[in-house]
């Protein structure tokens, strides 16, 4: 679930932001058969899977991947089930065995066998990450945290629902390069080596991350997105793009799992009090020149100010904090499916 209240601050600062996890709350988020984030996760498999599957050619990626097999089964295992050499998803019908793909029951949405199809489709070395990546509404990222030269890179990433960002540019990279174009994170670059050693360790973190948008779609890789931003979208039909970051920690490897769950929400839907819309007013105004073009809103900042001022002042509309999380595992699809990682 996206904390609005947590996550909107003011004055904004990008800075890491973690908080620990609480002892029963989940990393992972099944997705029904033909839900939302799963249709656009489909699309971005069967066309543009060399730009989601990511591994550097030197890193072995099979502990932290069974690692994460497990820990899915052992957290939801109505979704996900872990054996040796074999992984299932039930409410999909497929299981990947050795790199093989066999539907294990009839498909319940499009024609009954999309997920077999898509991994079909793709190299038999990424089956069993595709399909993961298909049961859960998160995409994933490895931190190697290990002493030596990659200390605080990133050698492998399963991610098909970018916020702005294209995986293959990050790939490899050390996270303080990761964040190098970031403006204003002398904070994030300082405590960077710290996050590492942090998120590898024994703790549960989560983090959340958010922007103003344009666009609906949760696939948001830049090759794929309109580069002049808010030319057809009024503000009152503007969207809140929210993330849930988390990390499982995998100590022995001296690696952590970094989880990421993207949502989308109408704006007006999310800001549904006076207190929100005041909050999120707050938190755009302290932003910086740098901050506000970083995140795409120099051309709509008055607007979405004036818009949040009103909002403030005469409460609209009726949703309340269930807004932010959307309802990923059953909710169909309402819309169609450089270098540094931008906030959400």
């Amino acid at each position: 679930m996206f904390d609005f209240e947590a996550a909107v601050q003011a004055p904004f600062r990008m800075q890491p932001g973690l908080r620990r996890l609480a002892p029963a709350a989940p990393h992972l988020t099944p997705l029904a058969p033909g839900s939302r984030h799963q249709r656009e996760k489909l699309a971005v498999l069967s066309a543009y899977w060399p730009q989601a599957l990511l591994r550097r050619p030197d890193f072995d990626a099979e502990p932290a991947l069974d690692a994460l097999s497990a820990h899915a089964a052992a957290e939801q295992p109505q979704a996900w089930r872990h054996a040796a050499g074999r992984v299932e998803a039930p409410l999909l019908g497929t299981a990947v065995e050795a790199g093989e793909v066999h539907q294990t029951a009839p498909g319940r949405f499009g024609l009954g066998d999309e997920v077999a199809r898509c991994l079909h489709g793709l190299p038999p070395a990424w089956r069993r990450t595709a399909l993961l990546s298909l049961a859960f509404a998160e995409d994933f990222a490895l931190v190697d945290a290990a002493p030596g030269a990659g200390a605080g890179s990133v050698p492998w990433l399963a991610v098909a629902l970018p916020s702005h960002w294209a995986p293959e540019r990050v790939l490899g990279l050390h996270f303080a390069q990761i964040h190098a174009a970031v403006p204003e994170t002398a904070l994030l670059q300082r405590a960077g080596q710290a996050l590492v050693g942090l998120v590898a360790g024994a703790g549960r973190c989560e983090r959340f991350v958010w922007n103003v948008t344009d666009q609906p779609r949760l696939h948001a890789h830049p090759e794929r997105t309109e580069r002049e931003r808010w030319c057809a979208t009024p503000v009152e039909r503007a969207w809140l793009r929210h993330e849930r970051q988390t990390f499982i920690a995998l100590p022995a490897l001296r690696q952590a799992l970094f989880t990421i769950r993207v949502g989308v929400s109408p704006l007006a839907d999310i800001v549904s009090t006076p207190e929100r819309a005041a909050r999120l007013h707050a938190a755009v105004t302290s932003m910086s020149p740098q901050v506000l073009a970083y995140r795409g809103l120099v051309p709509v900042r008055d607007a979405l100010l004036e818009w949040l001022a009103r909002r403030a002042a005469h409460a609209t509309g009726t949703a309340g904090a269930t807004g932010a999380t959307g309802a990923t595992e059953a909710t169909p699809p309402a819309a169609p499916a450089a270098g540094a990682v931008p906030e959400a």
